[in-house]
C-alpha cells in the first residue's frame, strides 16, 4: 500500500489538484511573457509545437487505449480492466507522460521558463500521483505486479 494520501474514495483531490497545476501552466506561458527571442525562439517554437504534438498523441492514444475504463480519477472504475496493449505496452501512464511532454512543449512555444519549470513540477505530481494510483491497482489486479515490472512508468527506455 501507498503511503501517500487518496485525497478521497477515488482520489478526487489529486484531480483537482492536476487542474491546479495544469491551469497554472497554461497561465505561466500567456502572462510571464517570452524569455528569449530571435533564433533561440524560432527553434524553441518548433521543438515546443513538436512535444504538443507527441504529448497530444500519447494522452489521445491512452485515452483511446483504455476506452470504458477511463476515468480522470487515480482509483480505477469498479469492473475495469487492466489494459496492457497498445500504449499501455509501452509505459504504464501514457497520459500522464503526454500531458508532462505536452506542457513542456508549451513552455518551448511560449518562450516561458515559468511554464518549463511548471511541466518539471507537473512530473513530479505525476509520479506522486502515478504511485497512489499504482497501490489501487495493485490490489485490484492480481497481474500488475508483473506488468510494473516489465513496463516503465512514463517513458520507454528511461523511466
Amino acid at each position: 500500500m501507498s503511503g501517500l494520501p487518496s485525497l478521497g474514495p477515488c482520489g478526487e483531490g489529486w484531480v483537482v489538484l492536476q487542474a491546479v497545476l495544469l491551469v497554472g501552466i497554461a497561465g505561466a506561458g500567456v502572462w510571464s511573457g517570452p524569455a528569449w527571442t530571435g533564433a533561440a525562439r524560432a527553434v524553441s517554437l518548433v521543438v515546443g509545437l513538436g512535444l504538443l504534438a507527441v504529448g497530444w498523441f500519447a494522452v489521445l492514444r491512452g485515452v483511446a487505449d483504455l476506452r470504458e475504463d477511463v476515468t480522470p480519477f487515480p482509483h480505477p472504475r469498479d469492473g475495469a480492466r487492466l489494459i496492457e496493449t497498445g500504449a499501455y505496452r509501452r509505459v504504464r501512464h501514457p497520459i500522464y507522460a503526454g500531458l508532462v511532454v505536452g506542457a513542456l512543449g508549451w513552455g518551448f512555444v511560449m518562450a516561458s521558463p515559468p511554464a518549463v519549470l511548471g511541466a518539471a513540477l507537473l512530473l513530479l505530481f505525476f509520479d506522486l500521483k502515478s504511485r497512489r494510483e499504482e497501490a489501487w491497482l495493485v490490489d485490484r489486479f492480481p497481474d500488475y505486479g508483473a506488468y510494473r515490472t516489465r513496463t516503465r512508468r512514463f517513458f520507454p527506455g528511461l523511466y
